[in-house]
């Protein structure tokens, strides 16, 4: 009897705790093959690169959270940071050209969240068509020319969110953090919190029970849109220009962290916890491919291969449950 409870415990928190398992497991191998992986400076680069992704994902928990998705993120980081570009090299303040540009990639939320709950449009379609036309507007307002931010007023500053460090720390990696603990502390202690999750496991139960469906909705996809922005102010900032293509997969590797993190796509079960998790993963997967020196275009298929796997064994647990 105490074997039987022994072996259950132990699965139980093997089950519950994979992502972190996954991690562990990448970050052993890849200690033993490559000495420089342990290094502190390519520590920091990992989780330079991490934390871009992150933010984007952490809107994207909220998405798949209520059992919906967000396609157009990329797109926001796009738009958004050309307009960021546009209005530091104007010689416009630096916390201005940041409020301003959130404000916007806000809006383009509540737009898909108006198309969601009031067109009746299932999100897969609704954020599709916004991706679709933020990227062609992107181009248009850029000519598919680089906006550069190098040489103005506030520029310095402005950079300093890609570029800066304190305590030897990248900022983004602060701003990642400081994301990470706000939407922690939503759906862990806040109403709105209790709200995604139910509407994500039984949506007409929750519907009936009183609670505003369309409300938790447009919160939902204005986080992600406000995310996508910060994630855009942050690429523009640490590249010094707005690129007419940035963004592009961003979307992928957002939803790849998401469900790596152990949200399940169906929605009402997720943590930010794990999302944090699922986006250090695909961080470390990039970085172990780049010092391995495998060819760029792998990773595209090794992360398509992890996506994959990780939507089938979301399918094989929820079938189990």
């Amino acid at each position: 009897m105490k074997m039987s409870f022994n072996k259950t415990s132990i699965k139980e928190i093997l089950s519950k705790n994979k992502p972190l398992i996954v991690l562990l497991l990448l970050c052993l191998v890849m200690s033993m093959l490559n000495d420089r992986f342990w290094t502190w400076s390519n520590i920091i680069i990992v989780l330079r690169q991490t934390s871009i992704n992150a933010v984007i994902a952490t809107g994207m928990t909220f998405a798949i959270l209520v059992g919906g998705i967000d396609l157009s993120v990329g797109s926001v980081v796009a738009i958004c940071g050309a307009i960021a570009a546009t209005l530091i090299s104007s010689g416009m303040d630096t916390i201005l050209v940041v409020l301003i540009t959130l404000m916007l990639g806000l809006g383009i939320g509540l737009v898909n969240g108006v198309l969601i709950t009031k067109g009746r449009l299932q999100p897969f379609i609704a954020t599709l068509g916004t991706m679709t036309l933020l990227r062609g507007l992107t181009l248009l307002y850029t000519q598919g020319k680089p906006i550069s931010t190098t040489g103005a007023v506030s520029s310095q500053s402005f950079s300093k969110i890609g570029t800066g460090y304190f305590l030897t720390i990248p900022i983004p990696v602060y701003i990642m953090i400081f994301v990470f603990i706000i939407a922690y502390y939503i759906l862990r202690h806040l109403r709105i919190g209790r709200y995604i999750y139910a509407l994500g496991s039984n949506e007409e139960a929750t519907m009936y029970s009183g609670i505003k469906t369309e409300n938790v909705k447009m919160f939902v996809y204005g986080s992600a849109g406000l995310l996508a922005a910060l994630g855009g102010i942050i690429i523009t900032a640490r590249l010094g220009s707005a690129q007419p293509t940035a963004g592009s997969g961003y979307e992928l590797d957002a939803i790849a962290a998401v469900v790596l993190g152990g949200t399940s796509m169906a929605g009402g079960v997720g943590t930010i916890f794990g999302t944090a998790i699922g986006a250090l993963i695909i961080g470390l997967l990039n970085n172990a491919l780049n010092l391995l020196q495998v060819p760029s275009y792998f990773q595209d298929v090794a992360k398509g291969v992890v996506i994959l796997i990780a939507v089938l064994l979301d399918r094989k647990q929820k079938a189990s449950r």
